[in-house]
């Protein structure tokens, strides 16, 4: 240990009171400024994470629509060529629409998605969503009627007041010609199952029905609105679109999901550059502190600055004694600041004490991700802070004048 960075730990603790409590203080600052900051990127980032999962699992890395046309009708050969592609685990074909839904006792306008339960299990997980009933489609006798199944969201189920085994109409004018005579066709089918994937929008405005009873409500024929892929990395996405583009000769619209999704997670990560500005102002701030701080030590250690230049100490010893302290300050306010930040995320992982309104962030709770690039960034960040905060109370330290200390 050189006698420098000795002296700058004699002198953390010691001085007068004020100054003592200046120091602790200062250290405090920087250390709830650094916790906080990674605590609400962890935040970010586990907020982030969790909206990818589940929307992810609810439609796909890749979708594939027609290009010019509201219709795929070639998609059992857009599947076989697809799946061949290495990376791809699996491919799916879907009918996406909006349909009137009614119970006995309510009404709604929802989005109605026509799957095959098959080939979905193999791109989504609206399977293992299931929480009441069955994941299938099966004909149900119903009185007179043998009818098809449905699976509902967990919140459209409870505003509809609908159970498993209930019968529930679907409506729809698509592909009609709108006259004054025209006519809604309507289709009946049972709650066979509910699923709850957490995301208040999907569970409270989402229907699943087989695709044929899709194709036959909404009049397409045989073809689909699009095409699901499963990839085996969700972040080969983008860079496998021109590819895929290529192999169906550019007939198709290749969407990745994080163009398919580009607002929501545009909008993530720019809320993500927001709070790194507000943990810059928040060091800013304890970066000050530090500068008063140390300005008050040089002012009381005058006589001791005074007696190390007598005995030999050069100026840019006392300017690395102060730039230590003032490192000191910083170094214990990241250590610090990383513990109570991961302690607070195993906390609110565990325990989910902060909850949020699932209808306006998707989720109920927040979940907390911490990655190490973050907690460096910060920590890097808040040093570098901290020694240009240090430098100059360090310089004045360092060009102190022994006669002018003599002279007093």
């Amino acid at each position: 240990m050189s006698f420098e960075s000795f002296i700058a730990r004699r002198y953390f603790n010691s001085g007068r009171y004020f100054v003592s409590v200046s120091t602790w203080i200062t250290t405090v600052g920087v250390m709830l400024g650094v916790a906080v900051v990674c605590f609400v990127m962890s935040m970010n980032n586990g907020f982030e994470s969790e909206i990818r999962s589940r929307l992810l699992g609810t439609t796909s890395h890749i979708s594939i629509f027609a290009s010019g046309e509201r219709q795929i009708t070639d998609y059992k050969s857009i599947i076989e060529q697809v799946e061949a592609i290495p990376n791809v685990v699996a491919a799916s074909p879907f009918i996406f629409s909006k349909s009137a839904i009614q119970s006995e006792k309510a009404g709604d306008g929802i989005i109605v998605r026509g799957i095959n339960l098959d080939q979905e299990r193999n791109t989504a997980n609206i399977e293992t969503d299931i929480i009441i009933g069955e994941y299938s489609f099966d004909q149900k006798l119903i009185g007179d009627d043998s009818i098809p199944g449905i699976i509902v969201g967990k919140n459209l189920a409870s505003s509809l007041s609908a159970f498993v085994g209930e019968p529930i109409l679907l409506y729809s004018i698509s592909g009609e010609n709108l006259r004054s005579t025209s006519r809604p066709r309507l289709k009946k089918f049972y709650v066979s199952g509910i699923f709850e994937t957490g995301m208040y929008e999907f569970d409270g405005q989402q229907v699943y029905i087989a695709l044929e009873d899709a194709q036959d409500l909404f009049r397409t024929g045989d073809a689909v609105t699009g095409v699901h892929l499963k990839l085996t990395d969700i972040y080969l996405a983008e860079e496998m679109t021109p590819q895929i583009d290529s192999i169906l000769e550019y007939k198709c619209q290749v969407t990745p999901w994080n163009e398919l999704h580009k607002n929501l997670f545009s909008w993530i990560a720019f809320e993500k550059q927001i709070l790194f500005l507000g943990f810059i102002l928040i060091v800013i701030v304890a970066g000050f502190s530090i500068i008063s701080t140390l300005v008050m030590m040089t002012m009381e250690k005058r006589t001791e600055i005074g007696i190390l230049k007598t005995i030999g100490s050069t100026p840019y010893s006392i300017l690395k004694i102060f730039l230590y302290k003032g490192m000191t300050i910083g170094g214990i306010g990241v250590l610090g600041g990383w513990s109570i930040s991961l302690v607070g995320a195993l906390i609110q992982n565990k325990f989910q004490l902060i909850s949020l309104p699932p209808d306006i962030y998707f989720i109920s709770y927040l979940p907390i991700e911490s990655h190490l690039s973050d907690y460096l960034v910060a920590g890097l960040t808040t040093l570098f802070i901290c020694f240009l905060a240090s430098l100059y109370p360090s310089l004045r330290a360092s060009n102190l004048s022994v006669v002018d200390v003599l002279r007093e």
